[in-house]
């Protein structure tokens, strides 16, 4: 396909899966599971793998698949999920990962999907490539069975301890309904669901047993350990579609016996610290991004999503890597958008990568201008675009890739 420095990108062949999968285990540390061999190849297509060849060695790769994403307002987008993206420590800087990015993004083009989204592994080098990270979970430890739930704190029941047989049938169809309700979420593949969650290599894993507990409207998937004479139960996933469920949920979690410490992700705005007397007891213990979004085509994304209130701006969108960018003009009347190239005045400039940080309404266009990564003549019209973009829930990352 293309040829840098000595080294070509091209379509990567079937044979060439298990040294794929040893350069992936070089660039990122790890080795996957016997279900990662075994499923893996139904979730993301070799058949769709750029690699980058130095004689008869492959120095790169990079891989993506199309999702379906929800958008705020509850519409999907088709979007390219992009993973795997490695370049050996031999090779460093030789301009090879800039080479698979731009065979990688001149094909999504070519399939006409609105949004990129990846989970970044290094946070400095992808601002480059027009993405910017648009969700952001936080981390919780909660000593087990000293959270009390306040007398106003609902006690919907309905929670039940499930056979794997029992989540294999339930799970998905809960997930799916939770997906179509959440910013940020994708569609999950059977093949995932098998990799991740369901194989036998999964259910003891690390010294971990894993469990499920299953709502009508929720589940949880979580693994208990037991090192140093303590018990943690580690919350591996929990969807929650309604309220009732996320609380009857949350009390199951919080009151089993010989649990010393429950560990958990949760979106910025969950309400668990607020459903228990001492909110301080579910204690904040990091911070991070999830996911990472480029807009590929800025009218067809920002019409599929909606907003929170009416707008009326023209922005100058830059583009350092490939040709999204320009001056757009966005109209929004009663949450529906209308977005056309224009060669009115702008009202804001930001570049493209901050644009995908706000996208899913978890970043704030407002702390971006503080950090003077968007420029506003107006503060009226910047306030107006900040809370335009705001989501009535929470954006989340459905499953890692």
């Amino acid at each position: 396909m293309a040829s840098t420095n000595g080294i070509t990108v091209r379509s990567a062949r079937a044979e060439e899966r298990p040294e794929v999968i040893r350069l992936q285990d070089m660039g990122f540390g790890m080795r996957g599971s016997p279900a990662d061999a075994e499923f893996g190849p139904q979730v993301f297509d070799i058949e769709r793998a750029l690699v980058a060849v130095d004689g008869d060695r492959l120095v790169g790769h990079a891989n993506d698949r199309v999702m379906t994403v929800t958008v705020p307002g509850g519409n999907t987008v088709q979007a390219s999920g992009v993973t795997g993206v490695v370049v050996t420590p031999t090779h460093r800087r030789r301009g090879i990962l800039r080479a698979l990015y731009t065979e990688l993004h001149r094909r999504i083009e070519s399939e006409g999907q609105p949004l990129t989204i990846f989970y970044a592994s290094e946070g400095a080098i992808y601002g480059r490539f027009g993405y910017g990270p648009s969700i952001a979970e936080v981390d919780v430890s909660i000593q087990g069975r000293t959270a009390e739930f306040r007398s106003t704190t609902p006690d919907p029941g309905g929670v039940r301890v499930a056979s794997l047989t029992e989540a294999e049938l339930a799970l998905p169809e809960i997930y799916d309904r939770w997906r179509r309700l959440t910013p940020g979420a994708q569609d999950r593949p059977e093949a995932r669901w098998r990799q991740r969650v369901f194989a036998e290599s999964i259910q003891h894993q690390d010294g971990a047993v894993q469990f499920f507990l299953i709502h009508p409207d929720g589940y949880v998937i979580l693994r208990r350990a037991w090192a140093d004479n303590k018990n943690t139960a580690t919350v591996h996933e929990l969807r929650a579609v309604t309220a009732e469920a996320h609380v009857a949920l949350w009390r199951v979690l919080l009151s089993m016996d010989l649990v010393h410490t429950v560990e958990a992700n949760l979106s910025d705005n969950d309400p668990l610290p607020y459903l228990v007397t001492d909110p301080r007891l579910v204690r904040v213990t990091g911070r991070h991004d999830t996911l990472w979004t480029r807009v590929m085509d800025v009218p067809a994304a920002l019409t599929a999503r909606s907003y929170q209130q009416d707008l009326d701006v023209v922005l100058s969108v830059d583009d350092p890597f490939r040709n999204a960018g320009g001056v757009f003009a966005l109209r929004v009347r009663d949450g529906v958008a209308e977005c056309e190239r224009t060669d009115r005045t702008p009202d804001l400039e930001l570049g493209i990568d901050v644009l995908g940080s706000l996208y899913f309404g978890t970043y704030r266009a407002r702390v971006y201008a503080a950090a003077n990564r968007i420029q506003a003549k107006d503060p009226a019209v910047l306030r107006a675009f900040d809370e335009a973009f705001t989501g009535d829930r929470d954006a989340e990352l459905g499953w890692f890739f």
